[in-house]
């Protein structure tokens, strides 16, 4: 809930639901580009879900879980002198779950099945990442122009 109050004190009401909107969009455009992606959301880094679109799994679970693997991820990461985190994959006997930084507060987690096309998976979501980061940082301020400045 932080994070999303954080979102609405920043952007307002009706900006909230189009970027819930923009983002849930995303999704399910990632779900159509990748056969075999059974779902997936958005959530902070501290494990608030944002948006889902899954339909198996409980997706205020699955954020926590998703928080509490990336933490570990990190300390993975930093560890063994390989940087920031960008992302991560789970193979189980029925799928896989990855996760992807989404800009620096948010990460993308998805599901898929155990006959998807791994390079497919992440050369997608990286992207899809990407733009969740995008959205979610919001519109970039243009620089002031020089009619802007009152004292000119």
């Amino acid at each position: 809930m932080a994070m999303r109050r954080a979102l609405k004190q920043r952007t307002g009401r009706r900006q909230l639901i189009a970027l819930e909107t923009e983002l849930l969009a995303e999704l399910r455009a990632l779900k159509n580009r990748v056969p075999h992606l059974a779902g997936g959301l958005v959530a902070s880094m501290d494990g608030l879900l944002i948006v889902h679109d899954t339909h198996d799994t409980e997706p205020e679970g699955l954020a926590a879980m998703t928080a509490a693997s990336l933490g570990l991820a990190q300390r993975l990461a930093d560890a063994t002198g390989q940087g920031e985190f960008r992302e991560s994959l789970v193979r189980g006997e029925n799928g896989y779950v990855a996760t992807y930084a989404a800009g620096p507060v948010c990460v993308l987690t998805v599901l898929a099945h155990p006959d998807v096309n791994v390079g497919r998976l992440h050369l997608e979501s990286r992207r899809s990442a990407q733009r969740i980061g995008t959205l979610l940082a919001g519109p970039t301020p243009r620089p002031p122009l020089p009619h802007d400045d009152p004292s000119a």
